[in-house]
């Protein structure tokens, strides 16, 4: 769900705003969606929900775009460019779990807890559209800026996707709502990851200049 932000917006290095109002609002949205990395990640593992497990990589990689956004205002690009790196091949490395732990769901026949998937699909649209509100004012700035705040509209995306996942395994009394929503979720954070790397080792090759590290 975030692929498309992840692969401009999440990888970016531009240079960002530098207002310390914008710079309160990065803090905020990063510990919301460090915190809400957390609640999925325990919860998806509770409930064996893997459509949780792949919101909760999602809301990982977001926390790592506004860490990298505040980055962007101090250390040089190849320090800026690392941090891009190891946070793609954390995102890589998350996607590859979703889409095991989705094969192994298939594979044992496990359904998942439907009231918890619906649940935290619940708070985490709503910690998402809080985010987006918070930065709905910055949404015709630079690119950089623009980019964050599409990350966190394009993401409700992902949790109306696990709610509706969840009214599915409801419906169906099977796992495959949540496993078909986990299967593209996983995807779309394999072509983040390969995005997010490509971009962070073209910046690694780039000759050093006065300033650059």
């Amino acid at each position: 769900m975030s692929d498309s932000c992840c692969s401009h917006g999440c990888a970016s290095t531009s240079t960002a705003p530098q207002t310390a109002s914008y710079r309160r609002i990065l803090w905020l949205a990063l510990l919301i969606n460090v915190a809400m990395f957390g609640v999925e990640l325990v919860a998806g593992l509770q409930s064996q929900s893997v459509s949780l497990l792949a919101d909760a990589v999602d809301f990982f990689g977001d926390a790592a775009n506004y860490g990298l956004s505040l980055a962007v205002l101090g250390p040089a690009l190849g320090w800026r460019a690392r941090a891009a790196l190891f946070k793609g091949l954390c995102m890589g490395a998350f996607g590859v779990f979703v889409l095991g732990r989705a094969a192994w769901s298939f594979s044992s026949g496990v359904v998942p807890e439907p009231l918890t998937m619906g649940v935290v699909g619940a708070l985490a649209l709503v910690a998402n559209v809080a985010v987006a509100l918070m930065l709905y004012a910055w949404r015709e700035g630079d690119a950089n800026m623009r980019s964050v705040w599409l990350c966190s509209r394009n993401d409700a995306i992902g949790n109306v996707a696990v709610m509706l996942a969840a009214l599915g395994v409801v419906g169906t009394h099977a796992a495959w709502p949540d496993l078909a929503v986990a299967a593209v979720m996983g995807a779309l954070a394999l072509t983040a990851s390969r995005s997010v790397v490509q971009h962070a080792l073209v910046e690694l090759r780039e000759p050093a200049h006065p300033g650059h590290a």
